[in-house]
Order: structure tokens, then sequence, then C-alpha cells
């Protein structure tokens, strides 16, 4: 039935489920722990041999509506819900993979995606290799004997680079390795890297999916065999999405099609503004001709998404400047609110990188990133204006 319906529809009915009250909107269910009705149902059930919820660390009716109706939106067969999006990607590594283990990951990752990979998960045996997120001869040449997961965002924070999924799905399987691509960015109104060859999408549902930042929560989807592992590690440790923030993102999702589309026609805008305006050297946003990746980015995508990033000459002073000026835009490193937000990348977001680690990633200290909103276009550029005249 869900191949029949729109993500529009999807968005709205997908995943209901209805207690015996009927009641029209999804119910939010706050327990620890449910009844069974004999010694043998619990036995059935801790055995998997009857299906049903257990205990709210792993199986809660809350919890599993927003997994199916995600799953619905991706065109995946399955969806395990998480704390966070980095529960959601430390899970998918320690579910997927041994010590003595490789990933080849993009450079251009969350800086607290690339410290867990180098920092964390390298004191336990996974090796991490970073290469360019454009140049799939890098990921060709990174890739080793033992390489099991290749790992990217597209687009990639901050810098909203492009990377050529299907090309690197290709890669990934015929190395004998998985393609795991985080789609935060762009959430599956505008890309399905499970369509172009994907075998795991990661979200961190603290932003889009949420879309007006009130919860934590994050999410892995595939095959359903892929994805046992993955949940059998959040059975066992516990990285759970709450039923009451699982209960909040339902209801985020209701309007996910319509923001993303508005989101995007106010990114555009104010990407096209920015690129006129004196002082900035550079702006970078999939929708626009100018970006590296434009073409591709609109192979891949159905339009730019909400991010916009742009250098100011003078370097900090210069970015700090513009940021202090803004009197509407919230100065938060958060993204994929209704309110626009604004940050410093190399002193927030990526703060804990290395200077080289920076440079590398192409994060330069005059890096300004705005999440756009869906105040008034005109408000938004007059704040920025501020800043820059």
């Amino acid at each position: 039935m869900n191949d029949e319906l729109s993500p529009d529809t999807l968005a709205v009915r997908a995943g209901t489920l209805r207690t015996g009250f009927q009641e029209h909107a999804e119910a939010l269910f706050l327990t620890s722990s449910f009844v069974y009705g004999s010694a043998a149902e619990a036995a059935a059930r801790f055995s998997g041999a009857e299906p049903g919820n257990i205990y709210a660390r792993f199986t809660n009716p809350s919890v599993t509506m927003f997994e199916e109706r995600l799953a619905a939106l991706e065109g995946a067969e399955r969806c395990v819900a998480f704390a966070s999006g980095m529960a959601a990607i430390l899970a998918t590594v320690m579910g997927l993979m041994k010590a003595g283990e490789h990933v080849v990951a993009s450079r251009s990752l969350f800086g607290s995606t690339v410290q867990l990979f180098q920092n964390i998960l390298g004191r336990f045996g996974v090796e991490t290799t970073f290469v360019s997120a454009t140049d799939a001869a890098e990921w060709q040449a990174a890739v080793k004997p033992n390489t099991r997961l290749f790992f990217l965002e597209s687009p990639s924070n901050p810098l909203t680079e492009i990377s050529d999924i299907r090309a690197l799905a290709d890669l990934a399987h015929a190395s004998g390795a998985w393609l795991a691509v985080d789609n935060c960015f762009c959430t599956p109104i505008l890309q399905k890297p499970l369509e172009l060859g994907a075998d795991i999408v990661i979200h961190s549902a603290t932003k889009y999916l949420d879309g007006q930042g009130r919860v934590l929560g994050g999410a892995v989807l595939g095959g359903k065999t892929l994805l046992e592992p993955i949940f059998t590690f959040l059975r066992t440790a516990g990285p759970t999405l709450s039923a009451f923030n699982a209960w909040v993102l339902l209801k985020g999702l209701e309007t996910l099609p319509l923001r993303m589309r508005a989101h995007s026609e106010n990114a555009l805008a104010l990407a096209s503004w920015l690129e006129q305006q004196p002082g900035v050297s550079r702006v970078l946003y999939p929708g626009l001709p100018s970006h590296p990746q434009h073409v591709l980015a609109m192979a891949q995508q159905k339009s730019g998404g909400g991010i916009v990033a742009f250098e100011v000459e003078g370097g900090r002073d210069a970015a700090w400047r513009v940021i202090d000026a803004t009197r509407v835009m919230s100065i938060t490193a958060n993204l994929g609110d209704t309110r626009t937000t604004i940050t410093h990348p190399a002193t927030t977001t990526h703060g804990r990188l290395s200077p080289e680690q920076r440079a590398a990633a192409g994060i330069g200290d005059g890096l300004v990133r705005i999440a756009v909103g869906l105040e008034a276009l005109d408000d938004l550029r007059a704040d920025l204006a501020r800043g820059l005249g």
C-alpha cells in the first residue's frame, strides 16, 4: 500500500497504530514494561516465538510508529530508532563491525562523527581512513582487504559537498563493503539514498524530522537482515529513543514535506542574494549553478535543501561580526528548525578538530553556516545585511 501513496500522505498516515479506544491521534505509551496474560505468554515474547512488546528499552508502540512511518518515507524494509543521531552512528558500527576491520569515511563530516570514528572507535580496533567526499578515486585507493563500511554525508556538514551515492555504492559493493549515508540534510523528502544503491540510511531525527528544535532522536534504516545486529546492539546496550520523543517526532513528520519545500525555497533565495553581497567571497548551496556539484545534486535531490554556507572576507573576526549582528536568527549550532540558525563551524560544530583537520576539510575561519528557517525572506536578508554592511 505504501508504494501507492505520496510522501505527503505517508508523512501523516504511515505507521499509525490504534488502541481499543480508537483514538484519532497517535497514543503516547509512557511505560517501562508490559504485562503478560500468563507465564507462557511472557516466555514466548522473550524468546521471540510470539511478537509483541517486552520492555521499553527496545520495544514501545510509540517508537514503533515512528520507525514504521520513517521507513515508509525512506522506502526501507526496517527502521531502528535511537536516542540521538550519534547513537545511531555508533550502533551501526558496533552492530556490523568488529576489531580489526576498516572504515572508509568522508573527511567532510560533522565534527562529532569524526571524533567518534577517529578517537573512540579507533580505541576499540576499528580503523578509519578519511578521504575526499567528492573524489571516488580516493575512496578506491583507501580500500583495504578488511574494509567493511563506507560512510558519508551528502550534502556534507557544513560545506554542502555532494557525493556521488550511486558510484560509491557500486565501489563499496565491489569491495565487499556496505555504504551508509547520513541523510540528515535532505531527509527522505528530498533524497532517498537506498534508491541510489546505499545499504544504510542514518538520521539525526533531532534536525528536520522534528523540525522545531524540541527533542533528540536518531534512526538507522535499511534491509531487515542487515539491521538485525544493529537492533541487537540497541536491545543490549540501550541507547533508546524515549516514547515521548518518538511521539514528538511523529508529529514532526506530519509536516516534513511542507517544511522541506519551504526551507529549500527560502534557502535558494537567500543563497542567491548572498552571492551578490560585497565581502562574501563564496556561497556554497547545492541549488546554485555555481556549486561545484550542482548537476549531481540536482540529479540526486529534489531541491537544494535548507543549508547555506558562505565565506566572508576578513576571517574569524568578520564571520563573528556577521553572526553577532543578527537579531532574528538564533546563534546556535543546531539545524533543521523552523527558526533560522547561524553558527561559526570552525569554533562550534568542528571546533574539536585540529587546525590541520579543519583545513583538510575546507573549513576556514571565515566560514558561516546558516540553516534557513521559515521566517520572511526579507527579514532574513536584513538580518544578514546588518553585519555584512
